[in-house]
Formats: structure tokens, C-alpha cells, sequence
């Protein structure tokens, strides 16, 4: 009997009511803001880029062979114009000078003496015209003889003679004191051609030279650039010859200064490289503190506009090398991956994967998924 009840029970338990199912949860929508997906003009920008150069560079570089004695400056230095910048031996030039003073003074010596000597060939000249005048009418009255008046005419030829010899020693003295004051200025020039001057205020960029190396004339010592003239240089494109004038107006932007620089074109060199088919341009650059040769830069010129499709650039969500955006579609969240183009501000150039007029959902909401039931705001 006990065996019969026990799956008598069971099958009652079994056929009793059933429990009571569930009802499925209903998500409720998430209330979202949207943009529209549009068309915009955007600015045609041709970029270039470059490098920063001193306008006005000089190597300072000795005019004769001579050991360096002194070198005043380092590289880095801020110069004035005429400041001292290497020392050069310059004992022979000395010797050389002395010896020029020397030979002028002994010109300027003989010079008195030349001058009486002149003076009595002078005297002794019109005392013989004077002789001979006499001398000439005693003759035509026939008071003198023969004799007498050729030995009158002879006296007066050798004080001319004598007149002529001392006024050209008095020349060649003159003509010596030229010439020797011509050595005494160049040997002055020399000289001063051992103190290596700055032509212009200005920072030396290099050095090359320390004291006691011997230095050749034409090698560089030092290397002096004039600040606050700088332009940025850089290859264009030959296809863009064109399109960039001397004047243009062009927005150039630095390694070392943070904000763009609005600075002019100065200079096309026609000429095109026929490595890289591109000709140099070189755009003049406003006086700042900062600027130095050799500074990385970019230039960018503005040659006209194009139709692009801008999103914000914060609506894009970044998944290692996939770009992708939320958009509304018939109530419902759904990602788009996109090709981003160039960025301009706080917008961005969408390439594709978006269409004009669709509904980007911005500002992302976080968590939200794929799929996700939205309510866009109006």
C-alpha cells in the first residue's frame, strides 16, 4: 500500500497549476541631442614646409695668414656693430709700418734741403737772364766781343739747366712721399685687418677657431647672422608655381613658438630642382624673440575653397586605427565608421561613411551601445 502512494502523490503534484511566467522588461528610450550632417566651404590650404634662415649671414674670416692671438666671443654671443671678435698676431705688419714711418720721415727731411737748392738754382737763374740781357745789348752796339757774349749765353743755359735739376729733385721727392705715404696708409689698413670686427649687430652661430691655430684667409672663424631679419625657406612643388606670388599673404607656424605668424612672401626662385621638381620660396618672417636658424616650419597658403562634410570633431569615437560616430536611425542608436580627412578647429572633414542630412548623435552619451533606443531632443 505504501508503494502505491508514494506515485499517486507525485502525479498529483505533477498536474497541479503551473507558476505564474514573468513579464519581459521593456528598456525605456534614452533622451539624446543631435546634429545634422552638412556641407560647408571650407578654405583650400596648400602646406608647406621649411626652414627658418637669417637674411643677412657673414663668416668673419682673416685677410692674411696669421696665428689667432685672441678669440673674444663664443657661440650663442650677442655682438654689437664693431665689436672685437678675434685678434690676430700681427708683429710684421708692425715692422712693416715702422718701416714705412722710417722712410717717410726720411722723405720729409730731405725736402728743406731740396727746396734752397731750388731756391739758389732760381737765383742764380735770373741773375743770368739778367747778365745776359746786358750782355745782349753791349753785343748789338758792338762793345762786347764774340767771346764775351757766347760765354753769357753758355752761363745762362747751365743756370736753367741747374734751375730745371733742382726742381725735378723737388719732384721726385714729392713722388717719394706719395709713395711712401701710400705704404704707410695700406700698412695701416693691413693692420687693422688684424682685429676681426662684427660688420653689423648680430649672435654668432658658429665657431671654428681657438688662439694659436693659424689662420688662411677666406676660412671661416666665426659664423655671424643679423637678428630679427629672418625668413622661413622651403621647397614648393613645381605643379604650385603659379598659384604662389611674390606679396602673397601666407600663415606660417613654428616648432618653437606656440600661436601662427602671419608673414609675406618675399622672394620666388623660378628655377626647379631637377631631383625633386621643386622650386624654392622665401617668406619673410616678423621680428620675434625666439626665432633662430635652422627652426622647423610650416607654411600654409590659402588658394581657395571646397565643399566638405564637418562633423564635430568630439563626436568621434577613437577605437585604435577605426574612427566611428553614433548616428540616429528610426529611433534607434546605430555606429558608423568613418574616414576622417584634415581637422580644422574643433571640426573635422569626414571623408566617408556619413551622407548630408543624417542625424549625428552629439553630445555622446556615456555607455551608450549599439542599438540602444533613443528619443532625440528637439
Amino acid at each position: 500500500m505504501k508503494r502505491l502512494a508514494i506515485p499517486a502523490m507525485l502525479c498529483l503534484i505533477g498536474c497541479g497549476p503551473s507558476p505564474k511566467e514573468r513579464p519581459a522588461t521593456v528598456s525605456t528610450p534614452v533622451a539624446v541631442e543631435t546634429v545634422t550632417v552638412s556641407s560647408k566651404e571650407w578654405p583650400l590650404i596648400y602646406e608647406v614646409t621649411g626652414t627658418v634662415r637669417a637674411r643677412t649671414t657673414t663668416n668673419i674670416s682673416a685677410k692674411f695668414m696669421g696665428y689667432v692671438r685672441e678669440v673674444k666671443v663664443q657661440a650663442s654671443d650677442r655682438v654689437r656693430e664693431g665689436q672685437l671678435l678675434v685678434g690676430l698676431d700681427s708683429r710684421d705688419l708692425d715692422i712693416g709700418s715702422r718701416r714705412a714711418e722710417a722712410a717717410r720721415e726720411s722723405v720729409r727731411s730731405a725736402m728743406p734741403e731740396a727746396d734752397s737748392a731750388m731756391a739758389a738754382a732760381q737765383a742764380n737763374l735770373d741773375l743770368a737772364r739778367v747778365t745776359f740781357g746786358r750782355m745782349q745789348e753791349l753785343f748789338q752796339k758792338k762793345s762786347i766781343s764774340n767771346q764775351e757774349f757766347d760765354e753769357a749765353a753758355a752761363k745762362l743755359k747751365s743756370a736753367q739747366a741747374a734751375q730745371e735739376m733742382a726742381r725735378g729733385r723737388r719732384l721726385q721727392l714729392d713722388a717719394k712721399l706719395a709713395e711712401v705715404d701710400q705704404e704707410v696708409s695700406s700698412n695701416l689698413v693691413s693692420r687693422s685687418y688684424a682685429n676681426l670686427r662684427a660688420p653689423f649687430a648680430g649672435v654668432v652661430t658658429a665657431r671654428s677657431v681657438e688662439p694659436g691655430v693659424l689662420a688662411i684667409p677666406g676660412t671661416p672663424l666665426l659664423t655671424l647672422e643679423r637678428e630679427g631679419t629672418y625668413r622661413l625657406e622651403a621647397p614648393v612643388d613645381e605643379s604650385r608655381l603659379g598659384a604662389i606670388r611674390v606679396g602673397q599673404a601666407v600663415s606660417v607656424t613654428l616648432d618653437n613658438i606656440d600661436q601662427p605668424v602671419e608673414a609675406r612672401v618675399s622672394e620666388v626662385v623660378p628655377s626647379v630642382d631637377a631631383a625633386s621638381r621643386s622650386y624654392l620660396i622665401k617668406i619673410d618672417l616678423p621680428s620675434l624673440a625666439l626665432l633662430r636658424s635652422g627652426v622647423f616650419g610650416r607654411a600654409a597658403f590659402r588658394l581657395g575653397s571646397r565643399s566638405v562634410l564637418e562633423i564635430p570633431a568630439a563626436a568621434v569615437m577613437d577605437q585604435g586605427q577605426l574612427q566611428s560616430v553614433m548616428v540616429a536611425e528610426s529611433g534607434v542608436a546605430r555606429t558608423r565608421l568613418i574616414t576622417a580627412g584634415q581637422r580644422s578647429g574643433a571640426r573635422l572633414e569626414v571623408l566617408s561613411g556619413l551622407s548630408p542630412g543624417e542625424r549625428l548623435i552629439f553630445p555622446l552619451l556615456p555607455g551608450m551601445a549599439d542599438g540602444a533606443k533613443i528619443e532625440v531632443r528637439p
